[in-house]
């Protein structure tokens, strides 16, 4: 078996939503070489939401991998790991591509497949794995400034084994159905269709990654003061506290969806947002996939996650910590990301909405500005 004869191919991506929109590029490079083949993706619960819209992406498998991290109220046994080799085993996979980023080990899942009868397996490694990779690109990077983006990254496995890419934008495909749902949703909200509107999304998966909710709220009251956009608040279950908090920093009116929306009818709303702010968070991901402007607060964790060929504007402090890459900021202050202030939030996004077509905005002076004129 030779990877030109692999039409059944299973490629693995046990991370978050916005990891799995990030390996699309690859994943299209593989389409694009073998058009014919089968692909179906190895991930985790939150990677699966967005397999409906990866038309790349025959099918999904969801495992529960006990070297990720995974909640503390979920343990999971040995069971469930015999049950996923004779899940593979069945499906008698030509070949496996194991994606990671460079703080991770593809070795377990390597075995996993292994044990499975996969015959081909790709993936980086840092050290050498002998029998449980037959196609092996040794892993050199390390987690600094300047390291390449997450996309070359997958982009550069791929490529190895001779799958090119055509084209390395994100995929992310929402139906129409996504559309309708999110408008009558928008509507039933308080929303008006016939107005521009904004997208606040003040929650993110790691406390590090979270700029504060209150100052979300701080930033969009003064894009609305300033403009006619409405604004709309968007996050996942359980992030109600975030959307509330950051809603009463505002004096203009604004609106939730929080909770409300499935994943399409998010990229759907993104899509016809002026701008979109968030955290370092899948919405940044989906925001560059439909070519949506977003405005992200990106906590100096990681350098490789930046919104990728998208409209955006990346914010943050410079910090000696940087690229720590902790879940929970073990400085109290959170500098990277707490030193950033409002109004140079609702200034990038203000500079957005300004290079598009048909939205009034009509700069209101500083407070500085408004004491030199009474003064004057």
């Amino acid at each position: 078996m030779t990877w030109r004869e692999a039409r059944n191919i299973l490629v693995v991506r046990l991370d978050n939503l916005g990891d799995v929109v990030m390996t699309t590029p690859a994943l299209t490079a593989i389409r694009h070489a073998a058009p014919d083949v089968r692909l179906t993706l190895l991930t985790s619960r939150a990677g699966a939401a967005a397999c409906q819209h990866l038309p790349v992406i025959d099918d999904a498998i969801v495992y529960d991998a006990p070297w990720v991290k995974g909640a503390p109220s979920s343990p999971r046994g040995l069971q469930a790991d015999q049950r996923m080799i004779s899940r593979l085993a069945r499906e008698r996979f030509d070949a496996v591509i194991i994606f990671t980023v460079c703080t991770q080990s593809a070795l377990p899942a390597a075995m996993l497949c292994r044990l499975a009868g996969i015959p081909l397996r790709l993936a980086h490694s840092r050290e050498n794995p002998y029998d449980l990779l037959t196609d092996w690109v040794h892993d050199t990077e390390v987690c600094e400034t300047g390291m390449r983006h997450e996309v070359e990254r997958q982009l550069a496995l791929v490529r190895s084994v001779g799958f090119h890419a055509d084209d390395e934008r994100l995929l992310f495909r929402y139906r129409v159905a996504d559309v309708l749902n999110m408008r009558r949703k928008f509507e039933q909200a308080g929303g008006d269709l016939r107005r521009p509107y904004v997208v606040v999304h003040p929650g993110a998966s790691a406390a590090s990654r979270r700029w504060p909710a209150a100052r979300f709220g701080t930033a969009a009251d003064a894009i609305a003061a300033t403009t006619d956009c409405q604004v709309v608040f968007t996050g996942g279950r359980g992030e109600d506290a975030l959307v509330a908090e950051a809603r009463a920093g505002m004096h203009q009116p604004g609106f939730s969806l929080a909770g409300q929306l499935t994943l399409g009818e998010l990229a759907a709303l993104i899509a016809g947002a002026q701008v979109t702010l968030c955290n370092n968070s899948g919405p940044a991901h989906i925001a560059a996939a439909v070519g949506a402007p977003v405005v992200v607060l990106y906590a100096l964790t990681n350098p490789q996650h930046t919104p990728w060929k998208g409209r955006s504007r990346v914010l943050n402090h410079d910090v000696p910590c940087r690229n720590c890459l902790q879940s929970a900021c073990p400085d109290a202050q959170h500098p990277c990301l707490n030193l950033v202030q409002s109004d140079e939030v609702s200034d990038a996004a203000l500079e957005m909405i300004s290079a598009l077509p048909g939205v009034p905005v009509h700069r209101l002076p500083s407070p500085a500005q408004m004491t030199m004129a009474v003064a004057s």
